[in-house]
């Protein structure tokens, strides 16, 4: 981490920061006094534990400052508008009611530099010189936590559009310093963006409004910048999620974490927006229930706004795989939720997240045929005519998948939806729904739950299995959704127990279990493909029964595997049980 000592000229953000003034914004009052009183029920449980420093900071963490030491945040959301809806959102009913004044226009030149390796970039790290007038900012940026809408940033006044290559390594960790000092820094690309910035004074929190409108420049290439830039300045981060949710009444908005330095990277190198897997939750033994749930579904979060912009530009295909594996561990996480409370905004969330994800799975199944399923087959069988025709029509249909995929991605439902999470996370709001007793087991260690959880889907896992050598291909579909929420549930609730032997085993013989029975779903979900596609042609319907039979084939030698899978499934040990403790 940086040293906060290094230099007397770095700062946080210079703009300005006042008392919030009184305005009217009763659904942000409404949720703050909820969870407020909510908060208190849960310190007052802790406290009668004798843990008084959780009840200060797990419980109220939303509602608290960052911990962070020596070091500059900022916590921002983009909203990314069509170029020619940008304006009208200037006179959205939630800023016109809360905006301090016009506020400020300004011309923001901005040069971003690297090492020619790209060292900075590749960890985790931007170093960008920005122009406002006379003035030169120096911005070192980096990203901390699960947090997706929280990076650090650090700032220094620096003399030209010139970096300083001093002030940058005293903010960067010790190991990158010598690499910085070893390689000259360069200019990668520019962004010219014209901003107007307005300040909107809320009950709970000031948040500062910038609507940009410009363009990112890279050599040649170039690509616009038309988005609504929402910065907390003071108070209640969920403020951001509710001021944008009241934007997205107002027009078309799509939420996103990507910044322009990503996108300015990604112009540079002609690559498609990343696609990471996802971060596996840190869940200390002693965590509360309460900030368990917070932890994995922020994790969740981060993953689902992570994997959208690489789903909707369609280029590299893993973007729709993890934006579904994204939607299926949030459905996964809310389930997990269910025992402690069960409320209309969890079931209106599980059911959004799964119309997304309905809206997928055509794209996701027809990049699997067209990627891995018909090239491997294509390049076995040399002989066998029609695979060009047959992927001809498969490229036709992957096509129509992904324009649904953007249409869905567009509609104000998923808006709502990823925004209307991102609150209910930072306000934790499903304790605005539960009972006294289970706000009490709110308060209790996550591992007391995990225990039951896991020994509850572990035996219906076994039972869905008994038999396992004569279950007909529906039985061992019932048994694979199984296994698949106990794969979640481990994911989510296994670092509770360590990194011990018998957790890395159990997971390990979960997995292979898991990716054994996929094969016969590969079989199911190629033939619901070929179904799709208009194989009329004979050289087209050749290919498809050739990739029918050599499937069919391949599942002939998979049930011995199997058999052997299941077996040591069943006799792995479970790390939650008290022997294994």
């Amino acid at each position: 981490m940086p040293d906060s000592n290094a230099t007397a000229s770095i700062h946080g953000s210079d703009r300005a920061v006042e008392t919030p003034a009184k305005g009217d914004f009763a659904s942000s009052d409404q949720s703050d006094t909820a969870n407020t009183l909510a908060a208190q029920h849960l310190s007052e449980e802790m406290v009668a534990k004798g843990d008084a420093a959780a009840a200060s900071t797990d419980v109220l963490a939303p509602f608290l400052p960052d911990p962070v030491a020596g070091t500059g945040h900022e916590i921002e959301l983009k909203l990314l508008v069509d170029p020619d809806q940008l304006a009208g959102f200037n006179n959205a009913p939630v800023v016109t009611a809360h905006a301090r004044n016009k506020g400020a226009r300004k011309h923001l030149t901005s040069v971003y530099y690297d090492t020619p390796k790209r060292t900075l970039w590749k960890n985790g790290f931007t170093l960008r010189v920005r122009q406002s007038g006379s003035r030169f900012v120096q911005t070192v940026k980096a990203q901390h936590s699960d947090d997706p809408l929280k990076r650090g940033e650090w700032e220094a006044s620096v003399a030209s559009l010139a970096p300083d290559p001093a002030l940058a390594a005293a903010l960067l960790p010790e190991e990158l310093r010598a690499d910085l000092e070893a390689h000259r820094l360069e200019a990668v690309f520019t962004t010219d963006v014209h901003r107007h910035a307005r300040l909107l004074d809320l009950p709970s929190a000031t948040v500062e409004i910038a609507f940009d409108s410009g363009v990112i420049k890279a050599g040649e290439h170039n690509e616009i910048v038309s988005e609504i830039e929402l910065e907390l300045k003071s108070g209640n981060p969920a403020t951001i999620y509710e001021i944008a949710l009241r934007l997205a009444e107002h027009g078309s908005v799509r939420p996103s974490i990507r910044s322009k330095s990503a996108r300015g990277f990604d112009l540079v190198a002609g690559a498609a927006p990343g696609a990471e897997k996802p971060r596996k939750p840190r869940l200390d033994p002693a965590v509360s229930l309460d900030e368990a749930f917070a932890i994995i579904l922020q994790s969740s979060l981060h993953h689902l706004l992570q994997a959208m912009p690489a789903a909707e530009d369609g280029r590299n295909p893993e973007g729709v795989h993890q934006l579904r594996v994204a939607l299926r561990r949030l459905r996964a996480a809310l389930h997990l939720m269910q025992p402690v409370g069960r409320s209309s905004t969890l079931d209106g969330l599980a059911a959004d997240a799964r119309w997304l994800a309905q809206n997928l799975s055509a794209a996701r199944d027809l990049d699997v045929f067209l990627t891995e399923t018909l090239p491997e087959i294509a390049c076995a069988c040399t002989t066998v005519a029609g695979f060009d025709a047959l992927s001809a029509l498969a490229e036709r249909r992957r096509d129509l998948a992904y324009r649904k995929l953007r249409i869905a991605l567009a509609e104000r439902r998923c808006a709502s939806f990823v925004l209307g999470l991102g609150g209910w996370i930072a306000t934790r709001g499903w304790r605005n729904d539960v009972s006294p007793d289970d706000l009490r087991r709110l308060a209790e260690p996550a591992i007391d739950f995990a225990g039951h959880v896991l020994s509850e889907r572990h035996q219906k896992a076994i039972k869905r299995g008994r038999g396992f050598k004569k279950l007909p291909a529906e039985r061992r579909h019932r048994l694979r959704l199984a296994l698949k929420k106990l794969r979640y549930s481990i994911d989510f609730l296994l670092p509770l127990y360590g990194a011990s032997k018998p957790a890395k085993k159990y997971a390990r013989t979960l997995a292979g279990l898991q990716e054994r029975l996929g094969h016969y779903n590969d079989m199911a979900v190629t033939a619901g493909v070929i179904e799709t596609l208009d194989t009329t042609s004979t050289d087209a319907a050749i290919a498809a029964a050739a990739i029918t039979g050599w499937q069919a084939h391949a599942m002939a030698g998979v049930e011995s595997p199997l058999r052997e899978a299941w077996r040591e499934f069943t006799k792995a040990p479970t790390p939650w049980s008290p022997e294994e403790a």
